[in-house]
């Protein structure tokens, strides 16, 4: 037997594999393949004040060990998730975490405010950095100032943790961590990298935005670093998100500083995914001797 609960930042999960907002949607869909209270936790898809459609045009596009997505963040907004949804996500025993949009910084806030009144989210998970969308989002999480202001408004709104997304588009992620960890944020996370496809056919962008954020595999590397940077920069835990579709690729996440981790593309090529991990990952435990997960958490060997 090995433990594999883990506490992040406040927020308690029976291990540490959550699964990425946006790629989850509310748990509707996959709650048909298995329960969900097998999860750690459930990042819900970014919901705002007001209702969103999102962008126009093609959102998704394959691409070389990844995938590329301009949703633009597209959800019912909070009133109606709140009435619709959390009612029904009740009855699994999962750490349930709101993902939190806006066109302003305030809104920020009044999203937390009115999730925080339901009495039915375990924690939030704040995005500042969506590339997708052309207001709000990535103009949020940009610099250090901008970035900590938001905090510092979600903070008097709320005594759950908060977990700050952070974009890898900037040129210190570091700085911007710190300023949201002295801000008040209990946790961290990492969004996608910024790209684009282009159809040579009819030489124009595959994506109606043009760009996109990439995700999957392809980032993996990119975004281990980002969290062994992290991991020594702040005090408070790191969320592994990238490319992990392998109970090693968590392993990877652990050892690099990461405290717990969060599954996205691998949803949409295998449903299963985040409990063929768990169950890796309590072989790979069990294998090496070690009986609690978080021993090896930041125990990479340089």
């Amino acid at each position: 037997m090995v433990n594999l609960k883990v506490n992040f930042g406040g927020l308690s999960m029976k291990n540490p594999i959550t699964t990425a907002s946006g790629t989850f949607g509310y748990g509707e869909e996959y709650s048909q393949f298995y329960d969900l209270s097998r999860l750690g936790g459930m990042i819900l898809k970014g919901t705002s004040v007001e209702p969103r459609l999102g962008n126009k045009g093609y959102r998704i596009a394959e691409t070389p060990a990844g995938m590329l997505n301009s949703v633009g963040l597209q959800n019912p907004g909070v009133h109606y998730a709140v009435e619709h949804y959390l009612p029904w996500l009740q009855q699994f025993d999962v750490a349930k975490i709101a993902n939190i949009v806006g066109y302003e910084a305030e809104d920020y806030a009044q999203v937390v405010s009115i999730f925080d009144a339901s009495k039915m989210i375990d924690a939030y998970e704040i995005n500042i950095s969506c590339p997708n969308v052309k207001q709000g989002g990535m103009a949020h999480g940009a610099n250090a100032k901008t970035a900590a202001h938001v905090m510092e408004l979600v903070r008097k709104e709320t005594k759950l943790p908060v977990i700050v997304k952070l974009s890898p588009n900037v040129t210190d992620i570091c700085e911007i961590a710190k300023a949201v960890e002295a801000a008040g944020a209990d946790g961290l996370s990492i969004n996608t990298f910024l790209g684009m496809a282009i159809d040579v056919k009819s030489r124009r962008p595959v994506l109606g935005n043009i760009t996109g954020g990439l995700s999957g595999p392809a980032i993996k590397p990119l975004s281990l670093r980002i969290v062994y940077q992290l991991a020594h920069a702040v005090s408070i835990p790191i969320m592994g998100v990238g490319g992990i579709t392998t109970a090693t690729d968590v392993i990877e996440y652990l050892l690099a500083g990461a405290s717990a981790v969060s599954m996205g593309t691998a949803n949409f090529i295998n449903p299963f995914a985040p409990l063929d991990v768990i169950d890796g990952i309590v072989e790979w435990l069990e294998k090496e001797g070690e009986t609690d997960i978080n021993a090896i958490v930041g125990g990479l060997k340089c």
